[in-house]
């Protein structure tokens, strides 16, 4: 957990906003997961304010400063600063990603040396903002960077539209997110350009839709094993 200057943990951290109730958002059909009692908070990923605690202000402060010298204004890259659960989020403009990530790794201050992973979040009926602009950005990159000189973890997010699913590659910065761009390409139809081999990693090359995103089918897939099929979950039975 981040911790300020008193070794208290930081104050930027948002409030809850509600609760979800299950774990996969589904309702009007049968809960074979086990999950549909569980009721869950849900926090205000807008609401981060200063200080936010231990190296957090330092990254974000280093990060605007090596942006102005490219005349490039913190605001104009980053859309918001998020702390929750002691991690710091920043919420990176599509186009900026790469310039962001090359900033991150080479600047002495900051030294993020290592992104250790790549995913997708599919944000079908959860829009992360009440501004009907950035409702349609449904679709959601993650980059996890890790700092080895100064030992110190952050998170970048960028979100684009199911319409124009566009994200250019971060491989040219970082060369270990060749096969986990792949696989959020494959898993939830993001784009990455400039990409050197943006094909399939988990599902055949000539499969239809992208199995992760929330309003992909379940179920009903045919498996290879003496013709058995996978009946889909609202036809299965729900114990309760």
């Amino acid at each position: 957990m981040s911790t300020n200057g008193a070794g208290e943990p930081g104050t930027g951290e948002g409030s809850e906003q509600g609760t979800r109730k299950g774990m996969f958002g589904v309702s009007g059909s049968g809960d074979t997961s086990g999950f549909g009692g569980l009721v869950r908070p849900v926090g205000d990923p807008h609401g981060a304010q200063r200080p936010y605690g231990g190296y957090f202000d330092e990254v974000a402060d280093l990060l605007a400063e090596e942006l102005a010298k490219r005349d490039v204004g913190f605001e104009s890259a980053v859309t918001r600063v998020v702390v929750d659960r002691g991690e710091l989020t920043l919420y990176v403009r599509p186009e900026r990603i790469v310039e962001v990530c090359q900033l991150l790794r080479d600047s002495d201050g900051l030294r993020f040396e290592l992104c250790s992973s790549v995913s997708g979040v599919d944000y079908l009926d959860a829009p992360l903002s009440t501004d009907p602009t950035e409702q349609s950005e449904r679709l959601h990159v993650v980059y996890h960077l890790t700092s080895m000189t100064y030992r110190r973890r952050i998170r970048l997010e960028v979100g684009v539209t199911v319409e124009n699913p566009h994200v250019p590659s971060v491989t040219s910065v970082y060369p270990t997110a060749d096969w986990q761009e792949r696989e959020v390409w494959d898993m939830f139809g993001v784009v990455f350009d400039g990409h050197p081999a943006l094909t399939r990693i988990l599902m055949p090359d000539d499969w239809d839709g992208h199995p992760q995103r929330k309003d992909y089918p379940l179920g009903g897939v045919p498996v290879e094993y003496k013709g058995a099929e996978i009946p889909p979950p609202d036809t299965r039975r729900a114990y309760r």
